[in-house]
């Protein structure tokens, strides 16, 4: 009530300081009915009569801006966080274009929609938020709100799973800031909870006791202020979380009653009411106590869900949810809860309905780096799944069950490539642009970044306002696809088009306990399982780390042989197929593997032409996703042409010597631009992308590390993956014969954040790229022997699996020259279709046949004739 009364307060201060208009009263007047008796009925009133609002002066703005702020504060009240957030958007948007003052935005505003954007999981809009109001009191010398920036951006990097930087930004800040009792209790209370993580973690007493003590030391500040009852009650319930994790219930009870006692002087908001019951449920949980869980989560929907009914056994309706964090956790408890009481079935109808709120988060979502983050939470939902159908697939034998689990792994697949690809189709070009703004200004920031104590802040605090402004413009004119939770992949489709291209689909999901592999070959589906103990997860690590350099494997060949055989018999992969085609859908670390270097027999030769790699089984093509191996776009119907980029990099340590060779290799085959030295910039690049059908770029690039992304060089600069998303290209294939194309930041659902990922997200559809530093003189002769490939008439799985075998077979590169590390360090991902311009040799055989059949019909006239 207090905040409520706070917020009209500031409305009468506002109106009262600036000469009124005709529309300015209509909006104060409408606004203060409003306030006078809030409720979800007055809300719709309201909205509809701000449509009628047309403000011209700033008096006027500012009106719509205070209009909006009290209307987003309710919103948020009534559970309806969407429109929570835009309408604080829409009032910062008016507040910045027309340079307003006279207005706590900061208070008012960007606060509480930082703290929107943390709770929906959109953290990268709440950091920019966040930094940029921290710029404003940094400038205004206002302490108070340097402090809630601070409190508010330790709790995105917590959410985020930045607890380290969290906690350096928290000590940091206590050990260094004039801090009031009342502020000192909230940043210990958030640190405590960031060490409650690492223990939740580790399980390890260090952790334990930086947790308790931090937590303590809030109570003790915060117990100094009688006002501060919410944060008190806080700091109590981590500690009883953090007994429970302990296993220590009743120190985890006690603190839980002193939390709920806390939480009781105060007049609580629904969803923390709500997310206290959560916690005694959850305690409850651990300690097999279902019934009370039950009546606890009960209690959770009947706070967060108006219209929810307690029955028995009876689940949320799925037209009530909305995008709500305690209300997914509630449900993912109550699914728990069902498995435990051996309920499988009713588990998945639960979880189905978290899959649609999560659906829900997603639409909310502005970053990309926040998508992707949200699809942890997702994954682990997922595991659970696929684990409880293929028991009840062990117990009935219902392929249905596996289907259904398989579908579950695809919708986890790439969800924010597929859902960026979709929307772009639809995009309208000013988007477009926009988008683009957007990306140059995150490169800017980027860019800075890297330099570290030579950064400039002020240039980046104008790049975080910059694109905070261009997000919220974005927001007003896009319109989104409904990306809905649902895999756009159809199993008899995927059998029919399997059984079309004589191939075998493998497709992995590393969850946190195992790796599921679904294997789908003759209109089947099978489904096996490995542990991710400490054992397997190592072999995994081992053969790709075999990689990282030249010497690793021809130092000793016995124990590459070794390695390689146990790691493919522990990835199950088909031993006796029917079609040799294998399509390889790889998940987290296995996106980095190659398996055609995988030995399927174990033999005690030195000789690397003579080993039994997979390679000499399968033609292997990777994908993302199935979907994008069922749903690939068709390629142009036109000759096949050719961008080259060949920077050379010549007279310099950076010089690529055989660029040359390798660009004369692909000229005597095709026609093309070949565009080398400095020639081979960016901007020619860009500006001649659409007009080739593959696009071969030869030079340097890397993967990056933890901290700086993957990049690609031309001729004048280095390029960010992520500046390449807006390249919007649709090429036949993109090759790039560079290091590590392949790598970057690797996220279990989403794959590498590599350059090849940003080729990707601009619309390559095939690609052929590194997974590790390549080898300039045998890159060279392998891209000649694919580009040959091509020519004759192969398609481009086809010329990527013959190279392979020719480059071992041929006598004149040495032995050492054919270890794996050398011919294996390129991957297809793509479709298995043959160009329909580039196979001349069909078109012989066409115009052969024709020919012959037109022969015999002459020669049989001619023969009627006599």
């Amino acid at each position: 009530m207090k905040k409520l009364l706070l917020v009209f307060l500031v409305f009468q201060f506002s109106f009262s300081q600036i000469k009124s208009t005709v529309l300015e009263d209509k909006i104060y007047s409408s606004l203060e009915i409003f306030v006078a008796n809030a409720n979800e009925e007055s809300l719709k009133k309201l909205e509809v009569l701000e449509k009628n609002f047309n403000p011209k002066t700033k008096p006027e703005f500012l009106a719509i801006v205070i209009l909006n702020c009290n209307k987003a504060f309710y919103q948020n009240q009534f559970g309806q966080t969407n429109k929570a957030i835009s309408s604080y958007e829409k009032a910062w948007l008016v507040y910045n274009k027309n340079k307003l003052s006279k207005y706590k935005i900061t208070e008012f505003c960007l606060k509480p929609l930082g703290n929107l954007y943390t709770i929906i999981g959109d953290y990268e809009a709440a950091e920019n938020t966040i930094k940029d109001y921290y710029y404003i009191a940094n400038n205004e010398n206002d302490t108070n709100q340097k402090y809630a920036a601070i409190l508010n951006l330790s709790n995105v990097y917590q959410s985020s799973g930045r607890k380290n930087e969290a906690i350096i930004l928290l000590e940091k800040t206590l050990n260094s800031e004039k801090l009031t009792t009342f502020q000192k209790g909230n940043l210990y209370g958030n640190l405590g909870s960031n060490y409650l993580l690492n223990y939740e973690t580790t399980k390890t007493e260090s952790h334990f006791l930086q947790a308790k003590k931090s937590l303590e030391k809030a109570i003790q500040f915060l117990n100094l202020d009688v006002n501060q009852s919410q944060a008190i009650g806080n700091a109590y319930l981590n500690l009883s979380k953090t007994y429970s994790i302990k296993k220590e219930y009743k120190n985890a009870e006690l603190y839980l009653e002193k939390a709920t006692l806390a939480f009781e002087k105060t007049n609580q908001e629904p969803r923390k009411l709500a997310k206290l019951y959560y916690e005694k449920a959850t305690l409850f949980f651990e300690q097999k106590n279902y019934k009370n869980a039950n009546e606890n989560l009960e209690t959770v929907f009947t706070i967060l869900l108006p219209n929810y009914k307690t029955v028995k056994n009876k689940l949320p309706n799925k037209n009530a949810l909305y995008a709500e964090t305690v209300l997914l956790d509630a449900l993912d408890l109550k699914a728990a809860v069902y498995l435990n009481q051996n309920l499988p079935k009713k588990a998945l109808e639960t979880f189905s309905l978290s899959f649609y709120i999560e659906s829900l988060f997603q639409q909310l979502l502005s970053f990309e780096n926040s998508k992707i983050i949200s699809q942890i939470r997702t994954r682990n939902r997922t595991e659970k799944c696929i684990e409880i159908y293929l028991n009840l697939y062990n117990n009935d034998k219902k392929s249905s069950y596996l289907e259904s689990a398989f579908q579950l792994c695809e919708e986890s697949k790439s969800v924010v490539l597929k859902n960026t690809l979709q929307n772009s189709k639809v995009q309208s070009r000013e988007e477009k642009i926009i988008l683009e703004q957007l990306q140059n200004w995150n490169t800017i920031i980027v860019k800075e970044q890297q330099k570290l104590e030579m950064a400039d802040i002020s240039k980046i605090n104008e790049a975080i306002k910059k694109q905070n402004e261009l997000m919220l413009l974005l927001k007003q004119k896009e319109f989104k696809v409904d990306n809905k939770s649902k895999s756009d992949i159809t199993i008899t489709n995927l059998y029919s088009k399997l059984n079309n291209d004589k191939a075998v689909l493998i497709e992995y999901f590393t969850g946190i306990y195992k790796k599921y592999i679904f294997t789908i070959s003759n209109n089947e589906i099978t489904l096996k399982v490995i542990n991710n103990d400490l054992k397997s997860s190592q072999k995994i690590v081992n053969f790709i780390n075999l990689f990282t350099n030249s010497d690793a494997i021809t130092n000793d060949v016995n124990a590459y042989n070794s390695l390689a055989n146990e790691v493919y018999n522990l990835l199950q992969i088909p031993k006796k197929a029917k079609y040799k085609n294998l399509i390889i859908i790889p998940d987290g670390i296995l996106n980095f593997l190659p398996f055609e270097a995988l030995i399927t027999k174990k033999s005690t030769t030195s000789n690397f032409s003579k080993m039994k790699y997979l390679v000499k089984d399968f033609t292997v093509v990777y994908n993302n996703s199935a979907s994008f191996y069922l749903n690939a776009i068709p390629f142009q119907d036109k000759k096949e042409t050719i961008l080259g980029i060949f920077p050379v990099f010549e007279n310099s340590n950076l010089e690529l010597t055989f660029s040359k060779k390798e660009m004369q290799a692909i000229k005597e085959n095709f026609k093309g631009k070949y565009l080398e030295k400095e020639a081979a910039t960016f901007d020619n690049f860009k500006l001649n992308a659409l007009q080739y059908s593959v696009l071969h770029l030869c030079t340097h690039a890397s993967s990056g590390d933890i901290e700086t992304p993957a990049s690609i060089k031309f001729y004048d600069q280095e390029i960010l993956y992520s500046e390449l998303y807006n390249l919007n290209i649709n090429p036949n294939l993109v090759v790039l014969s560079a290091c590590e194309t392949g790598l970057g930041k690797l996220y279990k659902a989403e794959g590498a954040m590599s350059v090849s990922r940003g080729f990707q997200m601009a619309g390559a559809q095939n690609l052929l790229f590194s997974l590790w530093k390549v080898n300039d003189f045998t890159t060279s002769l392998f891209m000649k022997k694919f580009y040959n490939n091509i020519e004759k008439g192969k398609s481009y799985a086809q010329a990527n699996h013959v190279a392979k075998l020719s480059f071992l077979n041929d006598i004149t590169i040495s032995n050492t020259k054919k270890s794996p590390y050398y011919w294996s360090a390129f991957v297809y991902y793509g479709s298995l279709e043959t160009s329909n311009s580039t196979n001349y040799f069909v078109w012989i055989l066409l115009i052969s046949g024709l020919f012959i059949l037109i022969s015999f019909a002459y020669l049989y006239h001619k023969k009627r004739k006599v």
